[in-house]
């Protein structure tokens, strides 16, 4: 246990270094999980309960680590950025891997998936003590968003988001962003937000 005493997770692969059986490391993994000392997140990934965690993990860094390839993207993030005012009660993540939803003691981390060439617009956020994880800037939040939502390009949809706190996106980086996409749905949606968003800052 003191290999990981202040990690806020971690793998069962930290136990397998030097010369440790395998089978052994998971049996004791397993007794530990059966005890309540530790929570599986998934598998092969770990987290201390309650009573005996050091650093409690973000639920961002649990998204991050449950899911390799993967940021913090979507609703999470623009509810981060107080971009909307709604709280968002799952992990929403895109990735270049599979989709998936996934549960575990710490709620609902879903993943959408997209292609590798749109996979960017992304950054290490510090989240306090010591832990940090990979989310999407504001802009590419909201891009990522309008690409995954069926429809975002109608303006209905804009509206019902109820934007807020829009000083805080850059109208250059949000249409460079836009035009990699390379999508003619994005170029309209984005058209009709920055239009949108001028609207707003002229009142």
């Amino acid at each position: 246990m003191a290999i990981v005493g202040k990690e806020p997770a971690f793998t069962s692969s930290l136990f397998l270094a030097g010369n440790k059986n395998p089978s052994e490391i998971r049996r004791q993994l397993s007794r530990w999980t059966k005890a309540g000392r530790l929570i599986q997140l998934r598998r092969g990934l770990y987290t201390f309960s309650d009573h005996y965690q050091k650093n409690p993990p973000h639920l961002f860094l649990i998204a991050n680590k449950m899911k390799r390839a993967s940021y913090v993207s979507l609703q999470s993030a623009l509810s981060y950025y107080e971009l909307i005012p709604e709280y968002v009660p799952a992990i929403t993540s895109v990735t270049i891997g599979r989709p998936e939803t996934l549960t575990n003691p710490f709620g609902l981390f879903i993943y959408k998936h997209i292609k590798k060439s749109l996979f960017f617009g992304y950054r290490l956020v510090e989240l306090g003590s010591g832990q940090s994880a990979f989310m999407a800037t504001s802009e590419k939040a909201l891009l990522d968003l309008l690409y995954l939502t069926p429809g975002s390009d109608n303006p209905d949809y804009l509206k019902e988001l109820r934007l807020q706190n829009l000083e805080i996106l850059n109208l250059e980086i949000l249409l460079e962003y836009s035009a990699r996409f390379k999508s003619k749905k994005i170029t309209r949606s984005t058209k009709i937000l920055v239009n949108f968003i001028k609207e707003i800052q002229q009142k």
